[in-house]
């Protein structure tokens, strides 16, 4: 039933909040986002809402300030629109990276989790010999995220969704093969009768001029990348037990005030909601 919800049904949802709840009303793209930024929120003045959509939380905040409505903001993950230069201004905000899970990547959270499922000798020797994990597995995500915007750009319509990342990554290194990730993504494509040869060529060439690999690495496929390595490489004996979903909670978990402080988004966030008098954040920093 979410997939059907519309701006509009979202929009009424806040009109009925607002007939107990008089505070600043936020909109997360997902029940995920909600779960992370509630941490840093003060419930009797702050609620968080899923619109379960990016589309959604732009079009619904939009619509509350048409009606008037001064205290609903919306978060929404940057993704491709930098390279899209598409750009959103306040009451809406961008993720400081692609998305949620990067920013959590990109934190101290990170070393929390390796420190809870990695083994601390096989995780040394893994960088000795690759180099720090956080740059592995972005290095690795990157050439993913950026055959999607490949695909937005050429209009190939690529499904992205439910690969299986050790079909083209290193297990021993975390490296990409990047002609069997486009082989993947493009099996994964019902229909799809693209050339790999010249897809890999297409990449390549975008991969020389667009070089920012934190801005365009997906969360996702960076945890899923990470997922491989803890299990198979440097883990520990509990991180037999973790998947995709166990690994962002665990990521959301260690994601502590410290790190959201040094946000763009919550700096800028917090800035906007403090000359207009509303409340936002409570963030105690350490």
């Amino acid at each position: 039933m979410r997939e059907y919800l519309t701006s509009d049904d979202i929009c009424n949802q806040i009109s009925m909040n607002r007939s107990v709840f008089r505070g600043t009303i936020m909109l997360a793209e997902g029940n995920t986002d909600l779960r992370l930024y509630s941490k840093f929120t003060e419930p009797d003045k702050v609620r968080i809402l899923p619109a379960h959509s990016k589309s959604n939380v732009i079009k619904a905040v939009n619509k509350m300030v048409r009606r008037g409505d001064g205290r609903t903001v919306g978060i929404v993950d940057r993704d491709l629109d930098d390279l899209k230069e598409t750009t959103v201004s306040p009451p809406l905000f961008f993720t400081d990276h692609r998305d949620m899970e990067m920013m959590l990547i990109t934190s101290s959270a990170l070393d929390d989790v390796l420190t809870e499922y990695g083994d601390i000798e096989r995780l040394e020797r893994f960088q000795r010999q690759n180099g720090n994990v956080r740059d592995v597995i972005i290095e690795a995500a990157y050439p993913v995220g950026l055959l999607m915007y490949l695909s937005y750009l050429r209009g190939y319509n690529l499904n992205f969704k439910d690969l299986d990342f050790r079909s083209f990554i290193d297990r021993r290194t975390l490296g990409i093969d990047i002609q069997k990730m486009v082989r993947e993504v493009i099996s994964n494509t019902l229909g799809s009768e693209l050339s790999s040869k010249n897809v890999v060529r297409d990449l390549q060439m975008q991969m020389d001029t667009k070089k920012d690999s934190y801005m365009i690495a997906r969360g996702h496929d960076t945890v899923s990348i990470l997922l491989i390595g803890l299990r198979e490489n440097f883990g520990s004996y509990n991180a037999n037990a973790i998947n995709d979903g166990t690994l962002g909670g665990a990521l959301r978990l260690a994601y502590d005030h410290n790190d959201f402080a040094t946000t763009t988004l919550y700096n800028q966030s917090k800035k906007w909601a403090e000359s207009r008098g509303i409340a936002l954040w409570k963030v105690i920093r350490i």
